[in-house]
């Protein structure tokens, strides 16, 4: 009994062994994890021997060199990649060679709860807005981005500066404390600066700011051999943060060195109303005339500075290339007549690029209107008329009403923030023809326009946008200052769960209406903006359970891998 106990014991083993084995060949050799596609080579053993070229004739209209084997006909993809709008690229993936292909080069982003006005913006933690083709630079003097994206010389955007502090107040959520080196502060942490003969440093009592304490003071020629430097090793820590007040001709210069190349960069902060300047290595930035001889704190990001100066002398190749790990600071130097103080180097500096923003919209809202005005022309399209300078958008408003709701929560309630927001309402009452951003579809919906378009164009993305800022005040705003804001939020989705499906192409989506207000084909959304539009439902259907929003959100999604709506 006890050898035939054992013996169906081992025997056991074997036959679990064998199958695990049968498996496992199956996977290797069939489908794995991933499905193939049936294969069919006719019956030959060898399907090469029926390998031929041959000619396809597309639509009756023209030629392609095609390849038959057996009953399988081969076409190109760099055709297929053109007539299909899709995408691929061949890989190497634990050694093999395979071809991955794509449907759309959209990236859907799942909400990690319930929205929170007080949280993260979407998923704009991923967003580096400062490093954009279409961010001149970050302003020395206000710190907030220059955008180019419709007028090469660079202008203040406001919803691009909104999208930079929202990014950034979504960081510092998200990423770890920053790591921070404070390298002078005059008091407790100071270091050693080398002084040229002729020139002086010291460390007083600063009499002009209360509870300051005590600061760097320097003087020197107006030459460099005469500046008062700080011999640095620095790497990774590329953020600077310092309070500065420069007399006239006086200059901050922080030079950097490319580890690998060994290549030397010098970026100054000079007293200027200059948004940038290159001269071969050298990269100027203005941080105002009006700053002269008062105390000012910078926050910058010398990685982005350099970079945006690279591309005055080096290829886009180039600056792409380069990485935050190859720097290192090398040397802090001053020049002219001055102070500095909490000089740190830091990883990250969010909450301060955050508040810049918020700092911005508050010196730049227009007090009549309560809006951000767009200083540049836009014609959105033919059949449009042209929106002239100082136009208003929906989108816009929205954005700086997210971040300021958030400057007021985060602020602890500074009503300077709050009452910017609510300001920011005025332009959701007024007609898109009287200067407001609020048009009317079908003379019974009201619609938000990130353009306000003459005829109207009812963009989808921006439109989302700004039903988002005005969800965000009425969470965070007092229960007596927040009505309006709801009001406006529940006419917005009303008018959504309307005209959503209007977008609605059956493999993709709409950008906006013009093929209703303007009669011709349909604005299709490249697929960057269809996840846009996934992305803002799937956040909107965690506030409102409606299923056409869910629903929808999952149909688009969807239309991202290739399904299509069914024919009839």
């Amino acid at each position: 009994m006890r050898l035939n106990l054992k013996f169906l014991l081992i025997s056991l083993c074997v036959t679990v062994a064998l199958i695990t084995f049968a498996l496992w060949a199956n996977c290797g050799v069939g489908h794995g994890l991933v499905p193939k596609w049936p294969q069919h080579h006719g019956d030959s053993d060898n399907p090469f021997e029926q390998t031929e070229e041959i000619d396809c004739i597309i639509n009756q209209e023209y030629a392609i060199g095609c390849r038959k084997e057996g009953e399988e006909v081969y076409l190109p993809f760099s055709f297929l990649q053109k007539y299909f709008d899709v995408y691929g690229s061949l890989n190497v993936v634990d050694g093999s060679r395979r071809f991955d292909w794509t449907h759309s080069y959209g990236k859907v982003n799942y909400p990690k709860g319930a929205y929170d006005p007080r949280g993260i913006f979407m998923y704009f933690e991923n967003y580096n807005v400062e490093m954009r083709d279409r961010v001149k630079c970050i302003s020395a003097i206000d710190g907030v981005p220059i955008s180019t994206q419709w007028e090469s010389q660079g202008y203040f955007y406001a919803t691009q500066i909104a999208q930079f502090g929202l990014s950034h107040y979504s960081k510092n959520l998200t990423e770890p404390e920053p790591r921070r080196k404070t390298v002078e502060d005059g008091e407790r942490d100071t270091a050693t600066w080398i002084v040229p003969k002729g020139s002086s440093m010291n460390r007083t009592l600063d009499r002009v700011r209360v509870g300051a304490g005590a600061v760097l003071s320097f003087s020197t020629g107006k030459s460099f051999d005469t500046a008062v430097v700080l011999p640095m090793d620095h790497v990774l820590d590329l953020v600077l943060s310092v309070d500065v007040l420069l007399k006239p001709n006086s200059t901050i210069c922080v030079t950097l060195q490319n580890r690998e190349t060994q290549k030397l960069y010098h970026v100054y902060y000079i007293l200027a109303d200059l948004l940038i300047g290159v001269q071969d290595e050298n990269i100027y930035y203005g941080i105002g005339l009006n700053s002269t001889g008062v105390w000012k704190h910078l926050t910058r990001d010398l990685f982005v500075d350099l970079q945006k100066g690279l591309p005055q002398y080096a290829s886009t190749d180039k600056r792409r290339k380069m990485r935050r790990t190859e720097l290192k600071v090398v040397e802090i130097s001053l020049l002219g007549n001055g102070s500095i103080d909490n000089l740190t180097l830091s990883t990250s500096e969010h909450i301060s690029h955050f508040y810049d923003a918020a700092e911005w919209l508050i010196r730049h809202q227009d007090p009549s209107t309560g809006g951000w005005p767009i200083p540049v022309r836009r014609k959105l399209g033919s059949g449009f008329a042209e929106l002239a300078r100082g136009w208003y958008s929906a989108m816009a408003q929205g954005h700086a009403i997210s971040l300021l709701a958030r400057a007021y929560y985060h602020s602890k309630g500074d009503q300077r923030y709050l009452r910017a927001a609510l300001d920011g309402l005025k332009l959701f009452r007024i007609p898109s023809f009287q200067g407001g951003v609020l048009a009317t579809f079908l003379g019974k919906y009201a619609w938000y326009e990130e353009y306000p378009t003459t005829p109207h164009s009812f963009v989808l993305n921006g439109f989302i946008y700004s039903l988002l800022g005005l969800y965000d005040l009425n969470s965070t705003a007092p229960a007596n200052q927040s009505n309006e804001a709801a009001v406006l939020f529940e006419q917005g989705m009303a008018s959504l769960k309307k005209m959503l499906l209007l977008y609605d192409t059956g493999s993709g989506t709409s950008y906006d209406l013009r093929h209703f207000t303007l009669g011709i084909a349909p604005n299709l959304a490249r697929w960057d903006y269809h996840a846009t539009h996934v992305n803002q439902l799937l956040l909107l259907a965690t506030i409102d359970p409606d299923p056409l929003i869910s629903q929808t959100a999952e149909r688009w999604k969807n239309y991202m891998v290739g399904k299509r709506a069914p024919h009839n």
